[in-house]
């Protein structure tokens, strides 16, 4: 799940503070606090203070670590500072705002009133927050041969891979990229790789940069064919039917033989710097995130009106579907501007015919199945319950492909404006295995993600099929999907866990896969990142 995490900066200006100064202004500092659970708020970071001034804009910038599966709680404080001790406690406070990293994150500029206390504003006071990723988000790209390599195995040709490393600013060298082994060959063709520019040489093109070739053995011992010395700025030189050439040197031979010429040529047929861009990239440039819940009113859930039901709503007002709908919902609607979440139910009999629907909207209302929030999806849930019979198949194909005609349509504009999740909540038991088969394979080349929440005690191996985690998921006919876009987490897993956890496991792949979407498609952010080193 650490996968997911992001350094983000955050910057801080304020207007129109209180003053709480005798004679002079305040002399304010912004501190930043993250829930930490149970009420308790731990720091994460603090600006500088500035002297004398209502209107701050903070040089100092914030840095917080971001997962977009979690509700990351903040508290900026802004505090008047008039003694040299690192204790707020004996400051004046000027106000503050709570909110999550997910709304600052997905606005270009977050602004709000100031609060002395919840409901009570400090005065005219604002506080403006933007977000940058720190990243430097290129990648390097290379392609690389090698000719007439030293023959190593006694009875063989060799078995040559590559290994490249980086030379720290101690002077060490530090593995970046080790290549795949090429059985039996002494003129091979590695595969395309590539290597955040970052790690490959710390950003610097002119950091010395060592490639050595061995002999792959079986136990390890593997044999030094040669090494090379260069750096990214040299290997650059390569372009199209021009490769760049390095003699691959073996430093004991070269010592020992007189007449030693090279262990080989190192080729490097291509070498380009891209940009690689992040889920955060995407989401600051104006991608919006589009939100729909599917639920299972299948009759294998059980009488909503018996305790043993999975849609039995407990005393306190809750059940598994609930619970699922809250935990996805609430990481998701920061990054959704209109808060408003198209949900439908399915296997149910509907009024007033009584016929089967395997697509209904949970409103009622097939022309505009939005509900407000995801407390509107909560409340439209509840309300539909007693008008609705739970009745069967279970049917995934109609609701996945109902979300991908809205996908498809998003599609023709040709940008990253646009992703979905669809999240299905279902106790397991599917019908129409082979057309959801189908249905995810079609959808897998769209801009969108699936959520599939198992609830109950069922045998989910259908789900976990659909998952793709063991294999590329195919069709019927044989047709694999492009990309893995659907996730499966049995709830049962996460009934004694606290409520995060779900949503944490839920979301954690999102990010990768609509990175993974736009970059197949070849499509930037909106609104282009200005390139940051660390």
């Amino acid at each position: 799940m650490a996968a997911c995490v992001s350094r983000v900066e955050l910057s801080v200006s304020c207007r129109s503070l209180l003053d709480r100064d005798l004679g002079s202004r305040s002399d304010p500092l912004c501190v930043l606090l993250q829930d930490a659970g149970s009420g308790q708020w731990v720091e994460l970071d603090r600006t500088e203070k500035i002297k004398n001034c209502q209107d701050p804009e903070f040089c100092k910038k914030l840095i917080v670590d971001y997962y977009f599966e979690k509700v990351q709680k903040l508290k900026f404080g802004i505090y008047d500072i008039d003694n040299k001790s690192f204790d707020l406690n004996d400051d004046d406070y000027l106000g503050g705002i709570e909110c999550t990293l997910g709304q600052v994150v997905s606005s270009s500029v977050f602004t709000r009133p100031l609060e002395l206390k919840q409901g009570k504003p400090a005065g005219k006071g604002t506080i403006t927050i933007s977000a940058e990723e720190i990243k430097d988000t290129r990648v390097v790209y290379l392609e690389i041969e090698a000719q007439n390599l030293d023959k190593k195995d006694f009875l063989g040709k060799s078995d040559p891979f590559l290994e490249f490393y980086k030379q720290s600013d101690a002077g060490t060298w530090q593995l970046v990229y080790r290549s795949e082994v090429i059985k039996k060959n002494l003129n091979p063709c590695w595969k395309k790789f590539s290597v955040p520019l970052q790690t490959f040489c710390g950003g610097d093109f002119n950091k010395p940069v060592k490639v050595q070739c061995a002999d792959h053995d079986s136990d390890g011992s593997h044999d030094l064919i040669g090494t090379v010395e260069t750096t990214l700025a040299q290997m650059q030189a390569a372009g199209a039917g021009s490769p760049v050439e390095f003699e691959c040197i073996h430093p004991e031979k070269k010592q020992n033989k007189k007449n030693y010429k090279n262990s080989g040529i190192i080729r490097i047929k291509s070498c380009k710097i891209e940009t690689e861009y992040s889920f955060l990239d995407y989401v600051m440039g104006g991608c919006q995130i589009n939100f729909t819940v599917g639920i299972d009113f299948t009759a294998s859930n059980g009488d909503p009106n018996s305790p043993d039901s999975l849609h039995y709503i407990s005393p306190d007002g809750i059940n598994e579907y609930l619970i699922a709908i809250w935990s996805v919902g609430s990481v998701v609607q920061d990054y959704d501007t209109d808060k408003l979440f198209p949900a439908f139910g399915f296997g149910a009999q509907v009024p007033p015919s009584g016929q089967v629907s395997h697509e209904f909207a949970l409103n009622f209302n097939p022309n505009n199945p939005y509900c407000q929030g995801i407390q509107g999806i909560v409340d439209a849930y509840r309300q539909i319950l007693p008008q609705i019979r739970l009745y069967g198949p279970t049917n995934f194909s109609p609701i996945i492909n109902h979300v991908a005609r809205f996908a498809a349509h998003s599609l023709q504009q040709g940008t990253a404006s646009q992703y979905f999740i669809l999240l299905i909540i279902t106790d397991g038991e599917i019908t129409d295995l082979d057309q959801t088969r189908q249905a995810i394979v079609n959808a897998s080349k769209l801009p969108m993600s699936i959520i599939i929440v198992g609830v109950g005690e069922a045998d989910f191996k259908a789900m976990e099929f659909l998952d793709g985690d063991n294999g590329v998921l195919k069709s019927v006919t044989g047709e694999p999907a492009a990309r893995d876009i659907v996730q499966f987490v049995p709830f049962r897993q996460f009934k004694n866990a606290p409520r995060e956890a779900l949503s944490q496991m839920v979301l954690a792949e999102v990010p990768k896969q609509l990175v993974s979407y736009y970059k197949w498609q070849g499509w930037p952010p909106l609104k282009l990142p200005e390139i940051k080193a660390m």
